[in-house]
This record gives C-alpha cells, structure tokens and sequence, in this order.
C-alpha cells in the first residue's frame, strides 16, 4: 500500500509534497474509469484568471456573498454592473489545450464535475458535465424559479443601460469585475420578465450552498470511478474537496495536476506541478496516440 505524505495545508508553505511525472499518471488514465475534478486554473489559459494562483484575484477582491446578493439592494445592483462587463469576457472566451484533452480523453473517463462556471468544458465538447457550481450562461429568479439564457438579460440590460459604457481588464472567475463606486452609480437592474422577481446568475455564492442533490450525484461518481484525476484546483473550500476526502476514503487514487501546492496533496497518490494545457496534451497524446 502507498505511504502518502503528510502535509500541513498552507497555501505558500515552504514545501511540496514529492512531485511525480506525466509518466506516471498514464497507466492510471490509460485504465479508465476516470473521474475528473477541474477547477479555475485550467482556465486560466482562456484569459479568466483563477482566485487562489499565482496573481489570483482573491488578492485584491472579495467576491459577492449570497447574503449581500439577497439582501442589499445596492449590493444587486453593484454585481450586476460589474458582471454585465464581466459577462462579455466570460461570453468570447474559448477552450484551450487542457479543455481540449479532456474532451480527447472522454474514452477513458467516467465524468466530469467542474467547479468552473464558465462553461468551457461543454464548449471544448465534453458531455454530461457536472456543474458543481452552476453555470454563467443563465440566470434564476429567486421568486418563480423560472430559468433564462444570460444573452436574454444580456440584451436587456443593454436596453435599461444605453449609455453604460464600463470597461475593464480585470475579471474573475466568477464574471465579476472591479470597477470604482462612480461607474456602478445609476446602473438599472431588471427583474424576472415573467414575475418581476430578483434575478440571480445560476451560481453558486460564496456563503451558499451547493444543492444537496447535486452533492449526491458527484458523490455516486466517485464511488463509481476507477481513479479521480484532479485538473487545476488548489481544493481550498470544502465543496471540491469533500470528493477528494470520499475517494481516499475508499480506497481510489487520486491523482492531482496543478501548479503549486493544494489542500487535497496530503490525499494524493501522485501529484503533478505542471501546466495544464501542455501537461493535459501529453497525457492524451500518450493515453490515446498522438
């Protein structure tokens, strides 16, 4: 049985566990069953940096809690002038090499749970993906329930904000932006065209919970799953790394691919700091035949 090593968490402790090789994980992969957990460092590749990373927005931004979403007005009206500008980077971006191998690899898997809600795995053309988190692509009214694509409210914040013209270099991974108090002064919000109700993006907040019913599904996958294949995720929050804990629990390798260190490598049978895109590459070419 292998000795995993026992790490401290500490997101810039002075060291890593042992590194292991792409060589090392493809019999693993090429065995199949694999279930991949992916978080925001494989996108960050397709220009949406990551929170935690190197340069990670948390740094220099706190994102919108469920609570101040529900119960500020103002609060609704400052997220929704930032992830309208948000939304345009989030809406042009397209997959990169690690969505791409992952998609090349879907023989050999057997799922996906993302915690990314960027919807670049569906774009890359991977199927049945698990949001864990939702999705950016549409938005939910707090009141009728009632789901819509996010071009739709797109399209009318455009109409109630004509001369809105904010922009911004700086985006998250959750479509947010920064931009100074005066530039989210007088920003129109809309409400749910079918009952006049808060409009909500279709993910998950900070402070919220993911649906029970979710949670349960991606628990069956990795009871399910030969091996779990963790791609650019420091599993800091508890959402991600519950699954990580359930298949060491069981017995299932867990194989972690991320630059730097992460809350799940004292769980790890092999840890990889590569990058993702060219990492994700080889491993496909290696599995699969370039």
């Amino acid at each position: 049985m292998r000795t995993r090593p026992t790490l401290t968490w500490s997101p810039s402790g002075p060291s890593l566990p042992r590194t292991s090789t792409l060589t090392d994980v493809v019999p693993i992969v090429a065995d199949g069953g694999v279930l991949v957990l992916s978080g925001a460092g494989l996108s960050t590749e397709s220009g949406i940096p990551d929170y935690r990373g190197e340069g990670g927005s948390l740094r220099k931004h706190t994102p919108m809690t469920y609570e101040e979403f529900t119960t500020s007005a103002a609060g609704r009206r400052r997220y929704w002038a930032r992830s309208h500008v948000g939304w345009r980077t989030i809406a042009r971006a397209d997959p990169n090499a690690g969505h791409r191998a992952v998609t090349r690899l879907a023989p050999r898997l057997s799922g996906v749970i993302t915690q990314n809600v960027d919807g670049l795995h569906q774009a890359a053309g991977s199927q049945d993906v698990v949001e864990l988190h939702g999705g950016l692509d549409r938005v939910i009214c707090l009141d009728c329930k009632i789901l819509t694509p996010r071009i739709e409210l797109d399209r009318r914040l455009r109409e109630a904000n004509p001369t809105f013209a904010a922009t911004t270099d700086e985006i998250n991974p959750d479509g947010d932006v920064f931009l100074p108090e005066e530039a989210v002064e007088g920003f129109e919000v809309v409400g749910c065209a079918e009952c006049g109700g808060i409009l909500k993006p279709d993910v998950v907040f900070f402070g919220e919970n993911v649906p029970r019913p979710r949670v349960e599904q991606c628990y069956s996958l990795v009871d399910n799953a030969r091996s779990l294949l963790v791609l650019g995720s420091s599993l800091t929050v508890m959402s991600g790394l519950r699954f990580v804990r359930r298949a060491s629990e069981s017995g299932i390798p867990v194989v972690i691919i991320n630059r730097g260190v992460t809350r799940g490598d004292s769980f790890a049978s092999l840890r990889v700091d590569l990058p993702l895109g060219t990492s994700l590459t080889e491993l496909a070419d290696a599995v699969l035949g370039s």
